[in-house]
């Protein structure tokens, strides 16, 4: 079974070097590009194993993953190094991320036609075995994990409240935090 981490030749020889980095890190790599432009940008998104990454953490992650790029030195051009968390209407690229965000909107796009059609927009409803579920109008759909090109959660009003939610029901109590008691010393006027 692949994955959509990664697609292009270049960005699964980036992956191979970069993951177990990542990983080793307490983080899973949920996609990896290399994007062509005047200056080509390596972004690459990841979170920790039971969902979101902190902006301090992105940045440890883009101090050791530079620190092996310019060893391996697969990139030959100049390029910018972009580390993210995959964001609220993120791309669904491993089959557990259906399982994940079963219930909520998701756009799904195939390599080839399916019963006519390679665009699939619906509510994700879980995965059975090797298929990812989808509800659309006409009724639940199972395809194939390996027929996927593209996913992506829709950013709907529910989905960023639900990740409000969870975002400060992850975050710490500050209440239960002593007081800063200011020493006792010269004063300044």
């Amino acid at each position: 079974m692949t994955d959509m981490i990664a697609k292009a030749a270049m960005d699964k020889r980036l992956a191979e070097i970069l993951t177990p980095v990542i990983e080793d890190m307490g983080f899973e790599l949920v996609r990896i590009r290399l994007m062509n432009g005047n200056t080509p940008t390596l972004q690459i998104m990841a979170e920790r194993p039971e969902g979101g990454i902190e902006v301090d953490e992105c940045a440890r992650i883009s101090t050791a993953v530079s620190a092996v790029l310019d060893v391996e030195d697969p990139i030959l051009d100049t390029y910018t190094l972009e580390v993210s968390s995959p964001g609220i209407d993120r791309p669904l690229t491993r089959l557990k991320d259906f399982d994940t965000f079963e219930g909520y909107e998701a756009k799904i796009e195939t390599g080839e036609l399916i019963d006519g059609r390679k665009r699939w927009r619906g509510i994700l409803a879980g995965i059975e075995g090797d298929e990812v579920l989808i509800n659309i109008e006409e009724g639940t759909v199972g395809l194939k994990f390996d027929w996927l090109t593209e996913a992506k959660l829709v950013l709907t009003d529910e989905l960023i409240k639900e990740m409000l939610r969870a975002r400060k029901a992850a975050a710490p109590d500050t209440t239960t935090f002593d007081d800063i008691e200011a020493e006792d010393g010269p004063q300044e006027e």
